[in-house]
Formats: C-alpha cells, structure tokens, sequence
C-alpha cells in the first residue's frame, strides 16, 4: 500500500505540496487575525480584559491538550483524512467564532484551536513520509507560508472591517477562506488516502519518545521558543510604550518583529539543505534574540533595530524546533508521536509565557525583570542547540 501510494503521488507532488502549503497557511491566520479586532470583539459582549486573554489562552491550550492525541487519530483513520477533518473543523470553528454570541464565540476559539493542533502535529509526519530528502527545506517553506499569511491577516483585518462595513464578524469570518482554498486543494489527495491502520514503518518496535532524552530537548527546544515568541506578542507594545515609544509607533514595532519572523525562512532554506549538523544555527539563533534583549535594556532608542534582530532570532529558532522533529525522527512514526510530544509541551509554555512575564512585570514594578529573564532561557536554548542540533536520530 505505501509503495502505491508513494508511486502516485510522485506523479503529482507540485499538487501535493501545494497542499501542504496552503494548510500551513492556515494554521496561524485565523487566531492573528483576531488581535487587531479584539477591542471591537471586547466592546460588543463587554468583556473584561481577563475574559479577552482567555480568545488568545484558549488556542494555546487547545493545542496542547490535542496535540498528543493528534497522531493516535490519524493512525486509525489515515493521514490524508485527518488533515482533511481538521481543516473542516477549522471551517466551522470560524464560522462558529463569529456566529454573534459569546458561547460561540469561546466554542468557536476552541475549535480553531484544536483544529490546528492536529495539522501542526501531522504535517511534520507528512513531509517525513513523503518527502524523506527534502524535510528541511519544506519545513523553511510551510513556515514562511504560515508566518506570511499570519501577517497578512493581522494587517488586512482592520482595513477590511471598514471596508465590508458589515462588523467584526464578518471581517473575521473572512479567514476561512484560507482553510477553504487549502480543503478544495487537498481533496484528490484523499483518492490515495493512506488506509486506517496502514501508516508506514521502518520496523515493528515501538519507539516512545517520552523515554527519549533527545526528544525531550527538541520539545524544551520549541517550548522555550514558543514561551519567549508569545510572551513578545503579548507585551512587546506595552514595553516599547513605557519606554517612551508613543501607541502607534509601538504598533508598527509589533509588526516590524513580525515581519522579521519571516526572513529566516528564506535565508533557511539554502542553509538547512546543506547543513545536516544543525548546531551551530540551533545556538545563533537564540543568541541573536538574546542580544536584542540586550540592546532593548540597555540602549532602548535603537528599538527598531533591536525588535528586528529579536523576530528574526525567534523566527529561526521556530523554524529549527518545527524542522527538528522530522530532522530527528527516524520514522515518520516516530515523526508523528516527537510532533505530538513537542507540540504538546511547546503550547503548554507558550499558554503560561505571557502571564508568567506580566506577573513579573508587576513583581518588579519594570520590564528589565521579564526582559533579563527571557534573555536568560535564551541563553538556555543555546546550551539546548548545541546537543538538538547533532545529526543523531531517535528510533533509527
């Protein structure tokens, strides 16, 4: 069965990544597309500031209650169909989302959230199967599809609820076009489904990499870079605005990190073709954000610099933890539990990152706490790199 399926789609793979690509588009953009609406969202139900951190804790914390699961699922009813559910939960869960109510407001946030847990996980798995030679390289490519979409979608989202002028809703509602576009592209893929309980394996040992130290540091890898990147999302306005920067020039600095993001996938893809020891790239990356932290304490007038030198470090360091679980499987089984596994523990810290950093905030009464301590688990990821980074496998 995988040989035939392998044998076809080699037939068409420019459909097949297609595919990919479009569904990686559409793993970020339905929850970055609500930040620049949260306060008309916050004005029509009255919420409070703690019920509105719930719309960005909520996905978080979906993802990790769904990631380990994600793959138990698609062993029993096949990659292609899995990936095909998710996208049309992802559907519903943004209709849902701006059906007019709270409840569905809150079910709807679930929704999206779970469904993109299960893509996040699968689509590693995918590409190890498929596309065994080329992991790295369309890893940097579905990253830069997700950052580039994410940000498309937080910068059209205000300038399309005015243009519309039919509300919030329906400016939010518009994401699902993405999920939309990348379900019509995936639905020939499901004419060569893998069948329940066929996935391929290298062997019938059952690896568990939650008895593996390496998958352990590629999961404390993307942990630490997902605690740092959405602790930055959350607060990196309010620091610039109390270190002098006026609302809209902090504004443009959130964007201006985003935006960095997507440059490291550009510059990866040469990279990580031809570099099969990572460790180097796994240590720079985190440095690099260290050093902006740095530079942000220290010399904060250079904001513009430093905020660029951070996205750009955390963008590489994200990239690297999604690469690293396909790079340091030695299955596509394998890829499919290490996914689940870091996606787990990642998400779990990317949930608590922005109230452990404002809680600091408040404890000290300034940023250079939260901003020292973020610039230290930076260090930490460097120290991380230098052994997630080794060309060595886990179930091979």
């Amino acid at each position: 069965m995988s040989s035939s399926i392998s044998a076809v789609r080699a037939q068409r793979p420019a459909l097949l990544i297609a595919g990919i690509l479009l569904i990686a588009a559409s793993l970020r953009a339905p929850i970055t597309a609500l930040g620049p609406l949260l306060d008309l969202v916050r004005d029509s139900f009255a919420l409070n500031a703690s019920q509105a951190g719930l719309l960005t804790t909520l996905p978080l914390l979906a993802f990790a209650i769904v990631s380990p699961v994600a793959a138990s699922i698609a062993h029993r009813h096949g990659l292609e169909r899995t990936l095909f559910g998710a996208l049309a939960l992802l559907i519903c869960g943004i209709v849902l989302r701006s059906a007019g109510t709270v409840s569905a407001l809150y079910v709807g946030t679930c929704l999206i959230g779970g469904a993109i847990a299960i893509a996040n996980v699968l689509l590693p798995s995918l590409l190890k199967r498929d596309f065994p030679q080329q992991v790295a390289r369309l890893t940097a490519c579905y990253a830069l599809a997700m950052i580039a979409a994410a940000g498309a979608m937080s910068a059209v989202a205000v300038p399309l609820e005015h243009a519309l002028r039919a509300g919030w809703q329906t400016a939010l509602a518009t994401v699902a076009l993405l999920p939309l576009a990348a379900a019509i592209t995936w639905l020939p893929q499901l004419r060569t489904r893998t069948l329940p309980g066929s996935m391929p394996s290298t062997g019938t040992q059952r690896v568990s990499v939650w008895r593996s130290l390496l998958a352990w540091q590629v999961a404390a890898y993307l942990g630490l870079t997902c605690f740092i990147h959405f602790a930055a999302i959350a607060w990196l306005a309010s620091i610039l605005h109390d270190l002098g920067y006026s609302t809209a020039r902090a504004g443009t600095l959130h964007g201006w990190m985003q935006l960095a993001g997507a440059v490291p996938a550009l510059l990866m893809v040469p990279l990580l073709q031809r570099m099969p020891d990572q460790r180097w790239l796994a240590f720079a990356s985190p440095a690099l954000s260290a050093c902006a932290l740095v530079g942000l304490m220290m010399l904060p007038g250079w904001a513009a610099l430093w905020v660029f030198a951070f996205g750009m470090g955390m963008g590489s360091a994200l990239i690297l933890s999604l690469a690293f679980v396909g790079l340091r499987a030695g299955t596509q089984k394998v890829a499919a539990s290490l996914s689940g596994m870091a996606q787990c523990i990642g998400y779990l810290m990317a949930a608590v990152g922005p109230t452990f950093v404002g809680s600091l905030q408040e404890s000290a009464g300034n940023w250079t706490a939260p901003l020292a301590a973020c610039a230290a688990l930076c260090i930490v990821m460097c120290m991380l790199g230098m052994s997630v980074g080794r060309a060595v496998h886990i179930g091979r």
